[in-house]
């Protein structure tokens, strides 16, 4: 028989991820509140908000606010957080748009996506879709390999 230990890294990180946001949105209108400055900001820092409280509310119905794991998540997580620091570093040789691509390819082959035409299809197209949208938003210029800047 095995044993089982709570698991809390789901609700740390939903809470890290909470207090990040909540820290950048206030810098971001401590800077400066005008509507250019956070016409993305407040927008995508209720979206994260609203999606964490969404995430806690059906753990806390279900029970499993710190759900109960016998696997050992550290030996999970590492190989994603040494692929999103390289993915970083890569940012400013690859271009934005090559790493994110390549990053989603690492990321789906990491998580066990076996299908290769999903796995192309889906990191080309959602990753230079979101290339394209930040080059296009965003007033500063991006570094591109593919997509003109």
């Amino acid at each position: 028989m095995s044993e089982y230990k709570r698991d809390y890294g789901d609700f740390i990180v939903l809470m890290g991820l909470a207090g990040f946001t909540l820290w950048y949105l206030s810098d971001a209108i401590r800077v400066s509140a005008s509507t250019q400055n956070l016409l993305l900001i407040l927008p995508l820092s209720i979206i994260v908000l609203v999606i964490i409280a969404f995430e806690l509310i059906l753990r806390i119905k279900h029970g499993s606010l710190f759900r109960r794991s016998e696997e050992e998540p550290l030996r999970q997580t590492l190989p994603v957080v040494g692929l999103f620091a390289a993915y970083v570093m890569s940012l400013e040789i690859l271009g934005f748009d090559i790493a994110t691509v390549v990053f989603l390819a690492l990321f789906l082959i990491l998580k066990g996506e076996r299908n290769w035409l999903l796995l192309g299809g889906f990191s080309v197209a959602f990753g230079l879709g979101v290339a394209f949208f930040f080059s296009q938003m965003l007033p500063y210029p991006m570094t591109l390999l593919l997509l003109p800047s």
